[in-house]
């Protein structure tokens, strides 16, 4: 798969969980960074990712906001 975003982080999924219709999905990209997606539910299951999976967390934002 090819994307225009640069911003494509790999890492390990440590956590899916589900709610009513949105799942938060839990991905290690080492060094004891943790990066939480919330995603559909549909989407999980079309992805079908399980703990455990090699997945690419990309990020596409127009605004990042820091705070100190």
């Amino acid at each position: 798969m090819k994307l225009s975003a640069r911003n494509q982080i790999k890492g390990k999924v440590t956590d899916v969980t589900k709610g009513q219709t949105t799942a938060h999905v839990r991905i290690n990209i080492g060094k004891g960074v943790i990066i939480t997606s919330s995603i559909t539910n549909e989407a999980v299951d079309e992805l079908k990712l399980k703990v455990g999976d090699k997945v690419t967390a990309i990020v596409k934002a127009s605004d990042v906001m820091v705070g100190k």
